[in-house]
């Protein structure tokens, strides 16, 4: 039987949907900070590929979850490109940036991330080996304009005001940019899709800044170049797109980019995107992460609730975000519960 998370993306309305969480391997499981102290620090876990491939297994052996998702991280690919990368302890990531046309000049050309990348493929050829034969593998990536705010402002930033500046400023430069890291993009995907990943997702986490032109220039547009790009190399791969906050940019993202299904952010509501959104195809999503913390009756009430308003269409239950740090694993487990008896 064809996999379950797959059936969804191909437009199949389930009785039941396919369930994994962002950040499903991640510090709120011991485990995984258990292996993650072997490692010794973030990156180094992220390239040495056994490891890798451990963590990412670790909530489908806890959990049962319908897919895995490569453990890796998108400021990969900018530190692929040449930019300097480090994680500072409690702080978050920290990157060289980019501010002129002179520093994207001295950035790495597209097709020279391979090399850099190898251990990342090697994880997903392990998981095509190690997992589940019902359990789905997704590979991702982050989307341009959010790759391109860490590489402008050197951090994550509230706002993404530097990247906004830039491209008030120098729109040449900026787009320059963009081009450059969806080329890479492009490179990254289709490596991870012949190492063995069977759904590639699209991270715009900083998508909802963008408005109006700036949205369909450079959050729309990049999506569907990668996407054409992608299906045109490999014909079938399903990929899933998350413009997160986009609001009522939502409708007709699918259509406008091609993706195969739409993930959605928890400050929308199910019901509303079953009569906006589901129409185009699959969506995903979309429990806010903070249940993961609290739990107890709110979070089974919600995740029914959100189950029976997209029971009408092709659908894959996400949360709207990662889960946090400081979830329950026993959370999980009765969401999952809750999904699966809704």
């Amino acid at each position: 039987m064809t996999k379950l998370l797959l059936r969804a993306l191909a437009g199949e309305t389930l009785p039941t949907p396919p369930i994994w969480m962002m950040r499903q391997a991640g510090r709120y499981l011991p485990e995984y900070r258990a292996t993650r102290a072997q490692a010794g620090d973030f990156l180094s876990l992220c390239y040495n590929s056994e490891l890798a491939a451990e963590v990412t297994l670790q909530p489908i052996r806890r959990f049962g979850f319908d897919a895995a998702i490569l453990f890796a991280d998108i400021l990969l690919v900018p530190q692929a490109l040449g930019a300097r990368l480090w994680f500072a302890e409690g702080e978050g990531p920290r990157l060289s940036t980019i501010t002129r046309a002179e520093d994207l000049a001295a950035l790495r050309p597209a097709d020279a991330i391979h090399g850099r990348l190898a251990p990342i493929y090697e994880t997903l050829r392990i998981l095509t080996r190690e997992l589940p034969r019902d359990t789905a593998l997704i590979g991702f990536a982050g989307a341009p304009w959010t790759v391109a705010t860490y590489m402008i402002a050197g951090r994550g930033t509230p706002d993404q005001g530097p990247a906004h500046a830039l491209k008030q400023a120098d729109r040449a430069a900026f787009t320059a940019l963009i081009d450059r890291i969806t080329e890479a993009t492009i490179l990254y995907l289709s490596a991870q899709i012949e190492a063995g990943a069977e759904v590639v997702k699209l991270f715009d986490s900083w998508a909802g800044s963008l408005k109006g032109r700036d949205f369909d220039d450079f959050a729309i547009a990049p999506a569907r170049r990668i996407i054409q790009a992608l299906k045109a190399r490999h014909p079938g791969i399903p990929v899933i797109a998350f413009p997160r906050e986009a609001g009522e940019r939502y409708v007709g993202f699918a259509r406008a980019t091609g993706a195969d299904c739409v993930a959605l952010d928890n400050s929308v509501a199910a019901e509303w995107a079953a009569r906006h959104v589901q129409p185009d195809g699959c969506v995903q999503g979309n429990l806010d992460p903070r249940h993961m913390v609290t739990g107890g009756p709110e979070l089974l009430a919600e995740a029914q609730r959100i189950t029976r308003a997209l029971r009408g269409g092709p659908h894959v239950f996400n949360l709207g975000h990662g889960i946090t740090p400081d979830a329950d694993p026993d959370n999980v487990a009765a969401m999952i519960e809750a999904v699966r008896s809704a």
